[in-house]
């Protein structure tokens, strides 16, 4: 029997398997990548087209997503708000139904987590989620692929967060429910993750989640050190207010220092220098955000031709999701 259409809306959504099925695709596209026969040989996606669906400004993801479609024999058709909104000119249902019909894989990058639950809802091809304010599990994938690749074994480290409880800290903490690291968590008062979702990391989590408001007990022993931007795209009128909350949680050569023998330092860009993070800790040689910035193009290969190939055609609204979140942020 042909296996289920999945989307990736949620990390959690995924299990473990097939996050190992994404991490050897794009190893084995990485490889191929490096041989010019091979790259010109391997096209899985040959003939398929990705859309794009972009309501937030990007780098990394339109880039890797675009570079990555068309390095896979693929295109891709750029879309925004003008063409695909809620209370837009038509309804997302009807948006997902049409693109089904022309498209081979929906990718979208918005503000409001319920627009792709409602794409994915109604879409009779994958949908994957690029960020949402809620979640951003492309981003953890590849931190994940980059840490392994790092020779770290992801069932025996352990991360810390420093900063704002985020939509990258909530694919953090699903990736918590699939592989067995210790999650640290340090945020002020006032900015923890969604409740739900921590509850819900603490129960499956083998390695386990722990909230501190000390960054420094937080970071000792660390294997890893992750921080991101204190104010997140759509909030740059708390940017003033934000800075005197979190002052205390930059990420510095201090607080580097009392991270585990060897440890690495992370962020998945853009970064606001002197804000969250030094210019020593981001250039300096505990830092692997170049690494993670291009590992971003050979997950999200690896991911379009599993999520591609591993589905079938499935009828009409068949694409269910699986969260019900009263928590969901939008």
């Amino acid at each position: 029997m042909p296996e289920a259409l999945h989307h990736l809306v949620n990390l959690i959504d995924f299990d473990r398997d097939r996050v190992e099925r994404v991490f050897d695709h794009a190893l084995r596209l990485r490889a191929a990548r490096a041989l010019r026969g091979a790259r010109r040989a391997l096209l899985p996606l040959a003939g398929r087209t990705a859309a794009l669906v972009f309501h937030k400004p990007s780098l990394r993801t339109r880039v890797s997503f675009t570079a990555g479609m068309h390095e896979l024999g693929g295109d891709v058709v750029d879309l925004g708000a003008a063409e695909v909104a809620e209370g837009g000119r038509e309804s997302l249902g009807d948006v997902a139904r049409v693109l089904s019909g022309m498209c081979d894989l929906i990718v979208v990058r918005t503000f409001a987590h319920r627009i792709v639950e409602q794409l994915a809802q109604h879409a009779s091809v994958p949908v994957l989620n690029a960020l949402t304010d809620f979640s951003h599990p492309c981003q953890v994938l590849s931190d994940l692929y980059t840490l392994r690749e790092a020779g770290r074994d992801l069932d025996r480290m352990t991360v810390t967060w420093v900063g704002d409880g985020n939509n990258v800290l909530h694919s953090w903490l699903e990736a918590a429910t699939l592989f067995g690291f210790a999650l640290n968590v340090a945020v002020p008062d006032g900015f923890e993750p969604d409740a739900g979702l921590w509850l819900e990391a603490e129960r499956r989590s083998r390695g386990g989640v722990r909230r501190f408001r000390d960054p420094h007990e937080a970071v000792r022993g660390a294997d890893v050190v992750y921080t991101d931007t204190w104010t997140s795209m759509g909030r740059e009128d708390e940017a003033a207010w934000r800075r005197v909350a979190f002052a205390g949680y930059q990420v510095d050569a201090r607080l580097m220092a009392t991270a585990g023998a060897g440890a690495v330092f992370m962020h998945c860009l853009p970064a606001h220098r002197g804000e969250e993070v030094t210019d020593a800790v981001l250039d300096g040689p505990q830092s692997i955000v170049v690494r993670q910035a291009e590992n971003r193009m050979h997950l999200q290969k690896g991911l379009m031709v599993e999520l591609v190939h591993g589905a079938t055609r499935a009828p009409e609204g068949n694409g269910a999701v699986r969260r019900d979140h009263a928590m969901v942020q939008s």
